[in-house]
């Protein structure tokens, strides 16, 4: 059951994205949003900022400046998520009401990196919604990257627009069989639960290889869910291409795996999350 929503809030347009999807889901399961706001440690990014330009003196007006962006920022933050809460009737509590049947909200701000405050607070939530922004967002992508590989927790990302498909009619599943799909699939229990409809999609990427996609409709049959099948040949663009133009438009919420490596290594993750976490058209529920 999902119960606990983690969202960041960067006081940017993506705020507004990522808090409609989040109570997309609340309303769901009557869930409560944790809205978490990271400032940035003023003397840590101006410290950072003199030894990138050379080992320059560290000034007061240097942190000074850099205090005042931040409180901006974080005005605008709790700005947006004030209106939100205030347009959609949230209530905003600290404490869990016994027989609560409507979502609430609740803002916590914390000082240092986003990434690792992110992570930290992901580890006790039952989902995390964050918006993928631009291809050149560095930093909501290094907070996917963090909370995909550091919280153990499921990653709901927004798409680009409003599904043509609601998750509540239909959800797709990228399977194959391996601990990360495996993992997304049991995460995702609680949406397939409450779908109508479920399809497991396959791209057959090696010919006569087992996907043992029957043996995932076999289990999701007991637990009184009924999904269908649907294999695909890759085209000349690759697998995800292939995946994304067959789901783009037919399913309201696609669950997948996340396959990455060590954040020690240059590419955290490998071709076919990165394709999806940045130009997916629909919801992505992933987990790594």
């Amino acid at each position: 059951m999902i119960k606990t929503i983690l969202v960041p809030a960067m006081g940017n347009e993506t705020d507004v994205a990522a808090l409609a999807a989040a109570l997309r889901a609340a309303r769901s399961f009557a869930a409560h949003l944790d809205v978490l706001h990271v400032r940035f440690d003023t003397i840590e990014a101006a410290v950072a900022m003199t030894a990138d330009g050379g080992g320059g003196v560290l000034s007061s007006g240097l942190i000074e400046q850099l205090e005042q962006e931040v409180r901006e920022r974080e005005a605008r933050a709790q700005r947006i998520f004030s209106e939100f809460c205030a347009r959609n009737g949230l209530p905003i509590t600290s404490s869990p009401a016994e027989g609560r049947t409507k979502p609430s909200a609740q803002w916590h701000v914390e000082t240092g990196q986003e990434p690792r405050w992110m992570a930290a607070y992901g580890t006790t939530a039952d989902l995390i919604v964050a918006s993928r922004g631009s291809r050149d967002d560095a930093a909501l992508r290094s907070i996917l990257e963090a909370v995909l590989l550091e919280s153990g927790r499921p990653l709901l990302i927004p798409g680009a627009a409003p599904p043509a498909v609601m998750m509540s009619e239909k959800i797709a599943i990228a399977w194959k069989p391996t601990p990360q799909a495996a993992r997304a699939v049991a995460l995702a229990m609680p949406f397939l639960a409450r779908t109508k409809e479920i399809v497991v999609m396959t791209v057959e990427e090696e010919e006569g290889r087992r996907d043992d996609t029957d043996r995932l409709v076999n289990s999701l049959a007991w637990h009184g869910l009924a999904a269908t099948v649907e294999r695909l040949t890759p085209g000349a663009h690759g697998a995800a291409e292939t995946l994304l133009a067959a789901v783009s438009t037919k399913a309201g919420l696609l669950v997948m795996g996340g396959y990455g490596h060590s954040r020690l290594r240059e590419l955290v993750f490998g071709g076919f999350t990165q394709r999806v976490l940045a130009d997916a058209p629909l919801p992505v529920l992933i987990a790594h």
